[in-house]
């Protein structure tokens, strides 16, 4: 207790910063993270995810996309076992045992060629593929709600884009997002692709904060490439027509 209380007392610490650390201080995940050695209290969201929604399956592909600190894919990890996991951040992260980490910005052009390289490299999986496509991301914050918002969702509209070329058919997507109005935009293309989604708010996310989960299971992979097939084959018939 006095070091916490010496924490708090510090004088050159920001009102924002100082708010912040109350925060922490007072926030039983934050210790039940310490004390069970995970990465941080992010573990306990993923962690209500899978025990609602049964979304890890041993044996099966994982793919952790904004992973640091590395929560998730540490407990991803211990479900789906050792060697299938593929995490990557902008931010380096300490070694998980099991997980393959690389630095990348998600965001980059080349970052698809190389996810599915590492998702390649995985034992008996040729195809470059994943099971489960997971993201905790979130950009920095501007101060402007709505611009936030949009940066939000615009990652979300991302890594959907990504779930749509690389999830095996029955695959699951888990992903975060703040609640607005472009939310229902994803919902509707989330349902065209899942055969269920749902929204999902676990208890270890701080009650004042406007973060929801999307867990979207069931994705509809040979529906989807049946229905790009028969659009490419329109187009097709248009040139020669």
């Amino acid at each position: 207790m006095p070091q916490k209380f010496q924490i708090i007392k510090t004088k050159r610490l920001k009102k924002s910063s100082h708010k912040w650390l109350l925060r922490q201080i007072n926030d039983p995940f934050v210790e039940r993270a310490r004390a069970e050695g995970w990465k941080s209290r992010a573990a306990f969201k993923i962690i209500e995810i899978d025990e609602k929604f049964k979304i890890f399956k041993k044996g099966k592909v994982v793919l952790d996309l904004g992973a640091a600190p590395g929560g998730w894919s540490q407990y991803a990890v211990t479900k789906v076992g050792d060697g299938n996991v593929v995490a990557l951040d902008l931010l380096p992260i300490s070694n998980i045992s099991g997980v393959k980490f690389f630095e990348q910005d998600f965001l980059a052009e080349d970052a698809p060629e190389k996810i599915i390289n590492e998702l390649k490299n995985i034992r008996r999986n040729v195809e470059g593929k994943c099971d489960v496509l997971m993201s905790d991301m979130a950009s920095n914050t501007t101060g402007d709600h709505a611009t936030d918002h949009l940066r939000i969702i615009a990652l979300l509209e991302s890594s959907l884009e990504l779930a749509g070329k690389i999830l095996r058919n029955g695959g699951c997507f888990a992903g975060k997002v703040f609640q607005g109005g472009e939310v229902d935009e994803i919902i509707k293309k989330l349902r065209k692709d899942f055969l269920s989604v749902k929204y999902f708010k676990p208890d270890s996310s701080r009650k004042e904060s406007s973060e929801i989960y999307l867990v979207a299971t069931g994705f509809r992979f040979k529906e989807k490439e049946a229905e790009e097939k028969l659009a490419e084959s329109l187009r097709n018939k248009k040139r020669t027509s």
